[in-house]
């Protein structure tokens, strides 16, 4: 089966939304299509002097709420209906939120592996060069993604003072601490999933020990876990893209103890190693097909999108789906989950806290002052919860599940703007 193309997912989760949710026919319209699209080819020259040429791309999907705002992701495969899907995602996750931003995302055609360090930073700076004049701390703030990072941030935000004359740190988040980056920004998305995982287990009445498996063990998945871990529930399976380790004994395991064993081996074995201490018997290798299918109280895809499909849907056992990966669920496989009663955390909700944070960083960067690691988690927590609640009070009083009363709560905070502003009637 061909995949769906994920702009015309994303629109069909907007129109189920709208029909809902009664949304006046002009803001559907104006979601419908992204303010601006911008696209350049990027010439740099390599470390052996010869040239090569990288399509990048910059989509600024609605700003009625505020700035822009999305990451830039460095990948072989993506495209533009990706990243307008992805900019449209942003714009409902920050209305979702409750924060003054708009939705935007970015791109480049690259294999950064095939870079050097110093290309990159090349690379990098000609992005800010293509799309500058479109840029700007009230106009849009990208981040980081897919494959790039805080280092990357900080050359984009010297590029952008050096072709603008001028110092503006809030141009761009998930900067370096040195330059204006934020304290709790690395465990952010991670963070902010488990403070979302911790108000759905209120609702279901999962008890402290219900079982836990993560498919991704990145930095999202790795600070998930960890915080769950240490909140008392059970990680028992956990995986990264060349496979994962399965408890069999169903006691749980801690993530720092999977992630030592990780970086020393290059990989997730069958082994649960404490120190030089390793246990072979009671835990197992398996797939990451295999994961999803655990019977367990809670599945976390958090890391590829359309991971479950309407092929593997009904092998799914668990009871609740936090979605802490964009878009790892198809519609198809959505829809056959909520008439099974499985409870769905969407991805525009459960994995929020970073775009969270980063507007923290934001704000911190226009104002001046800055704020501790704990202030920064507090002000997540409130805004996590709330959030929540307002999803989980929309989807009851609509009869719906959890993702189109996410996108409810979003549309009618952007329709208010849009009213508000006069760009609709």
């Amino acid at each position: 089966m061909t995949p769906l193309n994920p702009f015309t997912g994303a629109m069909l989760q907007l129109k189920k939304a709208a029909t809902v949710a009664q949304l006046n026919p002009q803001v559907l319209a104006a979601l419908q299509q992204p303010q601006r699209v911008l696209e350049a080819d990027l010439a740099i020259t390599l470390d052996n002097g010869s040239k090569k040429t990288f399509k990048a791309f910059r989509v600024q999907y609605n700003d009625s709420r505020g700035p822009f705002k999305g990451g830039i992701r460095y990948y072989p495969k993506v495209d533009l209906d990706e990243v307008k899907a992805l900019a449209f995602w942003m714009t409902m996750k920050t209305g979702v939120v409750g924060i003054p931003m708009g939705g935007g995302k970015g791109g480049i055609v690259v294999n950064v592996k095939e870079l050097t360090a110093a290309e990159i930073e090349r690379l990098s700076r000609a992005w800010v060069g293509a799309f500058a004049k479109h840029l700007g701390p009230q106009t849009d703030v990208p981040a980081p993604d897919v494959y790039t990072t805080p280092q990357i941030m900080g050359w984009m935000v010297d590029e952008y003072a050096r072709l603008t004359g001028s110092w503006q740190p809030a141009v761009f988040t998930g900067k370096p601490l040195a330059v204006g980056g934020s304290l709790g920004r690395t465990e952010a998305t991670g963070f902010g999933g488990a403070m979302i995982f911790e108000e759905l287990a209120k609702k279901m009445k999962l008890k402290k020990g219900a079982t836990v498996a993560v498919q991704g063990f990145g930095n999202v998945g790795y600070y998930f876990a960890e915080k769950l871990h240490d909140l008392g529930y059970k990680i028992i399976a956990v995986s990264d893209s060349k496979g994962g380790i399965l408890d069999i004994r169903g006691k749980g395991m801690d993530p720092r103890n999977i992630l030592k064993t990780k970086q020393a081996k290059g990989m997730i074995d069958g082994c649960y190693c404490i120190g030089t201490v390793c246990d072979c018997e009671n835990y197992k290798q398996i797939t990451n097909d295999e994961l999803l299918e655990l019977d367990v109280d809670v599945l976390v895809p958090a890391a590829l999108e359309n991971v479950i499909t309407e092929e593997n849907v009904g092998a799914i056992k668990a009871k609740a789906i936090v979605e802490m990966a964009n878009g790892p669920l198809t519609p198809e496989a959505d829809e056959k989950l909520w008439t099974r009663n499985v409870v769905v955390v969407p991805d525009i909700l459960a994995n929020a806290g970073g775009v969270t944070v980063s507007y923290f960083e934001w704000a911190q960067n226009l104002s001046g002052l800055y704020w501790t690691k704990e202030e920064v988690f507090k002000k997540l927590h409130e805004i996590m919860t709330r959030s929540f609640d307002d999803v989980w009070a929309a989807a009851k009083k609509h009869k719906v599940d959890l993702r189109t009363g996410a996108y409810i709560v979003a549309l009618q905070r952007i329709e208010e703007a849009m009213k508000a502003r006069g760009l609709v009637k």
